[in-house]
């Protein structure tokens, strides 16, 4: 049984393989053919692409940048009338705001004081010498009266011949030397008045030493710097010992360019930036320089700060002038190109590039202003003048906006 099974499954295994080769061996054309897929057509390039932004209604603020230093709108400079007072003492401070009149430091008065009193007995001599030249007055104007008295009296007796010609001459001479002696107590009295005149003058002139011995704030101010020393011999020409700005106000101080000078007036808002204050602070513009330097070709302008703002002399500053304001149609400075004085600015239309020639006015914070050429919503090439050409094709994809640059 073995072997005939063993017999069955030989034959079975030749039969497969005799079926098997013979489906090798048949030719192709028995087989149907399998249909290839057709290989898609070449698709055209598409144009390069390109950057636009549209053009929008928009405010542009053209400012201009100016540096300079903070310095006090008018330094008022405190010193000394006197030569050779020591300074006793110092009521104030670099920092202080003073008051017009207050007393900043005192100088010594022991000399001054001698020679008030030196003066007042003086006043008391000269006094007693008028008082003496108005008592000789009075008595010899009553020897005077007297003497004219006996002269009249000797003339008329002389008429009847009771008086002799010599007696007569006698009166009158007295008559005479006794108006002579009043006239010279009456310049005796005016001299009197005269010292005395004198001598109030020079009381006067030390009471105003001593007055000016205090020294005192000449107007509401701030004290930028005190060079004054207790104990120093002061000097009239010598350095100031106080430096105030008046009222305290400080201003910004900034050489412009002439060409910016021109576009700037008084009345202008300014932001300024000072290191040290994290907020800008709101300026105007106060003074404008009419004279520009021959050699810088810069001109002075003076920037007025608000009166609480704290800030220090001398600090370096930078101010943001704001030149014009208009609301209009914007664009990219970069779309713009000018040549030869003519500017223009490339749009895409269906796909084309487009030059236009166009009118521009002010620009500030990487935008312009254009008067006439280009309509809001006109895609505008953003770099113009550097790719691509008059009625070259693109592909115009917009650029991002801020939000989505954030």
């Amino acid at each position: 049984m073995n072997m005939k099974r063993m017999t069955r499954l030989a034959a079975s295994a030749a039969f497969v393989a005799a079926i098997a080769a013979g489906a090798l061996a048949l030719p192709e054309s028995m087989f149907p053919a399998v249909a290839e897929e057709p290989k898609p057509a070449a698709e055209a390039p598409k144009p390069p692409a390109i950057t636009v932004v549209p053009a929008v209604r928009k405010e542009v603020v053209q400012t201009a940048i100016v540096v300079g230093s903070l310095v006090p709108r008018e330094e008022i400079l405190v010193g000394v009338d006197l030569d050779g007072y020591r300074l006793t003492d110092l009521s104030a401070e670099e920092g202080d705001h003073v008051k017009a009149g207050q007393v900043l430091a005192r100088l010594s008065t022991d000399m001054l004081d001698v020679q008030l009193a030196q003066n007042e007995s003086s006043l008391a001599r000269n006094d007693a010498a008028i008082a003496q030249a108005k008592s000789q007055i009075a008595e010899a104007t009553a020897i005077e009266a007297m003497a004219i008295a006996a002269l009249d009296r000797g003339q008329s007796l002389k008429t009847k011949g009771f008086v002799a010609q010599d007696a007569l001459d006698a009166r009158e001479s007295t008559a005479k030397t006794a108006a002579a002696r009043r006239d010279a107590a009456a310049q005796g009295l005016a001299l009197a008045e005269a010292d005395k005149t004198l001598t109030e003058a020079q009381r006067r002139e030390l009471q105003l030493r001593v007055s000016k011995t205090e020294i005192k704030a000449p107007t509401d101010g701030l004290v930028l710097s005190r060079s004054a020393r207790i104990g120093a011999i002061v000097s009239g020409g010598g350095e100031p010992l106080f430096r105030l700005a008046e009222d305290g106000a400080i201003e910004l101080e900034a050489q412009v360019p002439e060409a910016e000078l021109a576009q700037i007036a008084v009345g202008q808002p300014v932001t300024i930036t000072v290191q040290g204050i994290p907020n800008g602070i709101k300026g105007t513009v106060r003074l404008v320089s009419p004279k520009i330097d021959n050699t810088s070709r810069l001109g002075r302008l003076r920037v007025a700060l608000p009166p609480d703002v704290k800030v220090n002399a001398g600090a370096f500053a930078r101010g943001t002038v704001e030149l014009a304001r208009h609301e209009s149609v914007t664009i990219p400075v970069s779309a713009v190109v000018t040549t030869a004085g003519e500017a223009t600015a490339q749009i895409v239309v269906d796909g084309k590039v487009r030059t236009r020639p166009i009118q521009t006015g002010i620009s500030g914070k990487g935008l312009i202003e254009v008067v006439e050429g280009i309509s809001v919503g006109d895609s505008v090439i953003l770099r113009a003048g550097t790719f691509v050409r008059d009625g070259d094709a693109v592909t115009a994809v917009e650029a991002p906006s801020e939000g989505a640059k954030g």
